[in-house]
């Protein structure tokens, strides 16, 4: 089994976080995984992306190439658009509905979430706004986590709970419990 995921958003946002649980999870649980280099991380608000490729099998390439990605798990919806072409036409795209406007010229956000709602496989949720109503604002890339978690199939939404609970160990139990929480909510979104 094999799973090919690009993570995208914008600098700041908690996508080097995402990589960091999924990766303690593949490594904990016997899983390959390469990873290309994060992109845009140097300037905080310039959009991050990162491939991560798991598999059972051996894995020769970092990088993902256009129509192959079975998940794109993004922060923030134009740049989960921009990296659609990279989607296999069976692959789902997990997203934030809550536009990071960084840039001068930002696309209108009705056409955003038009173009993101005709894709085939796609799941939405304002995370800001959701980790903010349950007590844990500072959590919302982990809240998507948990969304995106039904889709990484490779990892059990288990392996990747236990993982956030080594990933955030030495920040502390309430730091742990809150995290987890926030997966929880993200899990539970996704029907």
């Amino acid at each position: 089994m094999k799973k090919d995921i690009i993570l995208a958003g914008v600098g700041g946002q908690g996508i080097l976080t995402i990589a960091t649980i999924i990766g303690d999870a593949a490594a904990a649980n016997g899983i390959n995984l390469k990873q290309a280099e994060v992109h845009g991380m140097s300037q905080r608000g310039g959009d991050v992306q990162s491939n991560l490729r798991l598999s059972t099998e051996e894995i020769y390439s970092d990088l993902i190439k256009q129509g192959a990605a079975d998940l794109i798990i993004s922060m923030e919806p134009m740049e989960a658009l921009r990296y659609v072409p990279y989607l296999d036409k069976n692959g789902c795209v997990v997203t934030s509905s809550h536009a990071f406007k960084n840039i001068p010229n930002y696309p209108d956000e009705d056409v955003l979430m038009q173009e993101i709602n005709n894709l085939p496989q796609v799941a939405i949720l304002p995370i800001e706004d959701v980790a903010k109503e349950n007590n844990v604002p500072k959590s919302a890339n982990v809240v998507l986590l948990g969304m995106a978690a039904k889709y990484i199939e490779i990892l059990t939404p288990e392996q990747l709970r236990q993982s956030i609970a080594r990933v955030f160990a030495s920040k502390g139990d309430a730091v742990v419990e809150m995290n987890q929480k926030a997966f929880d909510i993200g899990l539970n979104a996704v029907k």
